[in-house]
């Protein structure tokens, strides 16, 4: 028997409903573990650039990936990374 919102009057969503929006949200972008994904550079902590890539939560990314041999990173926030 499907539950149903008081609010709306509408069914409840179903444990498949969920997984199914769950799959949705990951089927688009393919990304995996390890990918790499461009973002915006959103803060500069003291050893790490805080990224936002358009997920749940952003990157942190050592300054260190950002510098080259014998020159210091050179990035700041705004920037596409």
């Amino acid at each position: 028997m499907a539950q149903v919102s008081a609010q709306s009057g509408a069914p409840a969503p179903s444990r498949e409903d969920f997984a199914k929006l769950i799959d949705e949200s990951f089927s688009d972008g393919h990304l995996q573990e390890g990918a790499v994904v461009k973002g915006t550079v959103v803060a500069i902590e003291r050893d790490v650039a805080v990224i936002d890539v358009g997920l749940k939560t952003e990157g942190r990314v050592a300054l260190r990936e950002f510098a080259g041999p014998g020159r210091s990173a050179e990035i700041k926030v705004g920037d596409t990374v």
